[in-house]
């Protein structure tokens, strides 16, 4: 089931949770997660969506840029953060970990 995120509360919420499961089951991606927070933010044209799991939010969000629908999801079997297109089974369209920049991130959610 998917919740829409329309509060700041909400968000930080969300965000907590991420940077929680991050730091102890995804470290090598703890720190870009942030980047990519502000990027969704930055990018997202309707609202936001994310999964939940035994009520709670877990680590796939969907965002709609400009129409198009991506699914951002943590790749527990690469340890990466992948954007992809249109649902978490979609093809991969970029991946994430601490060793991206900021740079990295604004320049690829530019182009989507």
């Amino acid at each position: 089931m998917a919740l829409t995120i329309t509060t700041l509360n909400l968000l930080n919420q969300y965000i907590n949770g991420v940077m929680e499961r991050a730091d102890h089951h995804g470290q090598n991606v703890n720190e870009i997660v942030l980047t990519l927070a502000g990027a969704v933010i930055w990018r997202a044209t309707q609202d936001v969506e994310v999964r939940t799991y035994n009520d709670e939010t877990a680590n796939i969000l969907w965002l709609t840029i400009n129409g198009h629908r991506y699914a951002i999801a943590y790749n527990h079997s690469t340890m990466n953060i992948e954007i992809r297109d249109r649902n978490q089974n979609g093809t991969v369209l970029a991946t994430f970990n601490n060793s991206n920049t900021a740079l990295d991130v604004k320049n690829i959610f530019s182009n989507l």
